[in-house]
């Protein structure tokens, strides 16, 4: 596969119809779910030097992440955007919120405790 082929698998893969997904739809609701689409990608190519014994040789890759992010709902001409939570970012938001709150107590503790001696 050359880097033209790989270019056009990663722009298949990312397309619309990827970041929103068909529209579902029950009674007078259309609810449209909407992903963040990310990727990357690379090649390279090289050969040996003069002189040595060996080939040419290429490479190349590329990954792709889908989250999804909302959903656009469509209900009696009303359009309305609903953004989903992720609870795992939530949790380890809170996580390090309370490390770092329990670490300033400690430092505090300390300091006080240090001054305490020196009176």
């Amino acid at each position: 596969m050359n880097v033209i082929d790989m270019i056009d698998k990663a722009r298949e893969a990312a397309a619309v119809d990827r970041v929103f997904g068909r529209p579902i739809t029950q009674g007078d609701v259309t609810v449209i779910p909407v992903a963040r689409i990310a990727g990357g990608g690379g090649g390279g190519g090289g050969g040996g030097h003069k002189g040595e014994e060996g080939g040419e040789g290429s490479g190349g890759g590329f990954g792709l992440s889908a989250t999804p992010v909302g959903m656009i709902v469509i209900k009696g001409g009303d359009v309305r955007w609903h953004a989903l939570v992720d609870i795992n970012r939530f949790i380890i938001g809170c996580q390090v919120v309370a490390i770092a709150g329990l670490l300033t107590i400690r430092t505090l503790a300390r300091l006080r405790a240090k001054g305490d001696k020196r009176r």
